[in-house]
């Protein structure tokens, strides 16, 4: 099979676009090396880059991405781990300034975890990874006969609280958080219409940021 022509047009869009406005800014990353001072840990759906998100510049974000952006507990047991990896390198190399974990609607990984999917294949990698939120699961609460669309969004929801509880299971990330170099925070985005939601670690809610200019944008009329 042969590249996909897709990417073949995409990267000469960039050519003529982003990298030609950009070039200076890539050779300034190319020479002195990346500096972000936000990690951002996200799912792989293809509907929710947080790059595209937050409009992000080229070295302003490190992004670690996995299906429903996962973080298991700290496990120091010698096995592979790529998100622990992707997390020691980002604080204790990068010293990021701040760590999001962005949640999103429509969640394939947590549908599938709340309708009790079968497995895709034999090894049912997917179910073994999506027994991380089980503590979410329980901190909801009952799903009832059917996997409604308000307990999916409070599940998906709680996930990233839970992923924020992991996170502070890692010593390298306790100790800055408790020194004030660190901070975390959770997010959560609506496909359908673009909204992004901030969790408030005083209450556990997620509020909506920017709403007055995601009305505004979306009242204006279009042609």
């Amino acid at each position: 099979m042969t590249f996909p022509q897709q990417l073949i047009d995409g990267y000469r869009a960039f050519l003529a676009g982003r990298l030609r406005r950009e070039q200076d800014r890539y050779r300034e990353l190319a020479a002195s090396g990346q500096s972000p001072q936000v990690m951002v840990i996200a799912c792989c759906d293809s509907r929710c880059a947080p790059e595209m998100i937050f409009d992000a510049r080229p070295g302003e974000l490190f992004v670690a991405r996995n299906i429903s952006g996962l973080v298991p507990p700290y496990t120091p047991d010698g096995a592979t781990r790529a998100v622990s990896a992707s997390l020691e390198f980002a604080v204790q190399a990068l010293q990021v300034k701040h760590i999001v974990v962005l949640g999103h609607a429509q969640c394939g990984g947590i549908r599938a975890y709340a309708e009790r999917a079968e497995p895709l294949s034999p090894g049912d990698f997917i179910g073994h990874w999506m027994k991380l939120i089980e503590p979410a699961a329980k901190a909801v609460g009952p799903r009832g006969d059917m996997a409604t669309h308000d307990y999916i969004t409070k599940l998906e929801q709680a996930s990233v609280a839970v992923t924020l509880d992991n996170l502070m299971t890692f010593p390298c990330v306790r100790i800055l958080v408790e020194r004030g170099k660190l901070a975390l925070h959770g997010a959560y985005f609506g496909v359908a219409a673009g909204r992004l939601f901030v969790r408030n670690p005083a209450n556990g809610r997620f509020e909506q940021i920017a709403a007055e200019d995601h009305a505004r944008i979306f009242a204006e009329p279009r042609f």
